[in-house]
C-alpha cells in the first residue's frame, strides 16, 4: 500500500438511495481497511455540500454529475473545478405529481411521459399554477423536467418556473400542497407514493440519455496532491459496490438504510411489496457503475446552454467535458 497523502477525511453526502456504496464502505470497514479515518457528513441541501466541497470544508462527496461542468465553467458562481473518476449512479431520477393533480388532469402511471406531459402543458396554457420541483439547478433532474415539459411544448418548457429543494423535503413540500411535482432519486418519490401523497408517472430513462446522475467528486485540486488517498477512496466504495452487485441478501443494507434515515417508512416483501423490490432492484443496480465518461458530461453542457443560455461551441464543449473526468484535454 502506497503512503497515504491525507488519513483524516470528511467525505459528504446527502440522503438518497445512490449514497448507499459510501454509507456501506463505512459500515463494512473499508475505508478502515484502506487506512483512512473517513467522518460521514450528512449535508441538509446540494448547495451546501457544493460549498464545503469547493472550498475544502469536505474533501470528497457524493455529487452531482452536472456540479462539475458547472464549476468548470463558472456558471455554479463559484468556479472552484471539480472532477470525478467514480460513478455512484445512472439516471436513476423519477417524475412524481400529486396524487389530486393526477385525479384532477386524468393523469395515470400508465400514460407516456408526452401524454403526461401534454396533460401539465395544457393545464399550464389554461392559467392553472402548477408548481413543480427539482433538486438543483445543475442537475439531470432539472434537465429531465424541461425535457419533459419540452415533449408537448417548447416555449413552456423553456419559461415556466421550477422550483428548488432538497431531495428530502420534496414529500412534506408535496403532502402540505406547497409543490405538485418533482424530480428527485429515490427513496422520496416510493415514500411520496406510499404515503399517499404522489403518483411516479415517468422514469428520466424514458426521457434523457443513460448518464452519470451522482459521481464521487473532489476538486481538482485535491485530486492532484492527494492522488493516494483518492485511489484508496475508490478502492473501498468499490468493494462496497461489488458486494451490493453480490451480496445473497441486501437485509443488512436495508437496515443500514433504515438506521441511517434514509428508508424512512415500513415496506418489505410482506407490504408494499412491488416497492420494496424496486428499492431492491435499484440498490443492486448501484453495484453495476463503470467510470465516468466524458460523453456524459459534454450531454449536460449541451443542457446547460439548451436550457440556461450557456454560450460554448462544440470544442469547447469537448474540453471541458474531458477535464470533469480528470483528463488534460
Amino acid at each position: 500500500m502506497q503512503t497515504l497523502e491525507k488519513i483524516n477525511i470528511q467525505l459528504g453526502y446527502i440522503p438518497l438511495l445512490d449514497c448507499t456504496a459510501i454509507l456501506w464502505a463505512q459500515h463494512q470497514g473499508y475505508f478502515t481497511a484502506q487506512g483512512l479515518n473517513v467522518t460521514l457528513v450528512k449535508e441538509p441541501s446540494w448547495a451546501s455540500l457544493r460549498d464545503r466541497l469547493a472550498f475544502g470544508l469536505l474533501d470528497v462527496a457524493h455529487c452531482l454529475s452536472a456540479m462539475l461542468p458547472a464549476a468548470a465553467t463558472g456558471n455554479d458562481q463559484l468556479g472552484i473545478p471539480l472532477q470525478s473518476t467514480l460513478v455512484l449512479s445512472t439516471n436513476r431520477a423519477f417524475i412524481s405529481l400529486s396524487q389530486k393533480l393526477c385525479y384532477d388532469l386524468d393523469i395515470s402511471a400508465q400514460d407516456t411521459p408526452q401524454q403526461s406531459a401534454s396533460k401539465i402543458v395544457d393545464s399550464i396554457k389554461q392559467g392553472h399554477q402548477i408548481k413543480l420541483a427539482h433538486v438543483f439547478k445543475q442537475s439531470i433532474h432539472h434537465y429531465c423536467l424541461r425535457e419533459w415539459l419540452a415533449l408537448a411544448d417548447l416555449d413552456t418548457a423553456k419559461t415556466h418556473q421550477l422550483l428548488t429543494l432538497p431531495p428530502p423535503y420534496m414529500v412534506d413540500a408535496i403532502s402540505t400542497q406547497l409543490i405538485d411535482g418533482f424530480c428527485v432519486g429515490e427513496p422520496w418519490n416510493i415514500q411520496a407514493q406510499i404515503q399517499g401523497h404522489g403518483l411516479v408517472i415517468a422514469e428520466s430513462k424514458q426521457i434523457i440519455p443513460e448518464v452519470a446522475d451522482k459521481v464521487l467528486a473532489t476538486t481538482q485540486e485535491w485530486a492532484q496532491t492527494h492522488p493516494h488517498t483518492l485511489h484508496a477512496l475508490e478502492v473501498a466504495i468499490q468493494q462496497a459496490q461489488q458486494d451490493l452487485r453480490s451480496l445473497e441478501s441486501l437485509q443488512q443494507v436495508w437496515q443500514m438504510l433504515e438506521h441511517s434515515e434514509i428508508i424512512r417508512f415500513n415496506c418489505s416483501d410482506l407490504i408494499h411489496t412491488q416497492a420494496f423490490y424496486k428499492i431492491q432492484n435499484i440498490i443492486r443496480s448501484f453495484g453495476m457503475q463503470n467510470a465516468p465518461k466524458a460523453e456524459d458530461f459534454e450531454w449536460i453542457l449541451q443542457q446547460m446552454c439548451a436550457w440556461e443560455n450557456l454560450k460554448l461551441d462544440q470544442s469547447q464543449i469537448k474540453a471541458i467535458a474531458v477535464q470533469c473526468v480528470g483528463k488534460v484535454s
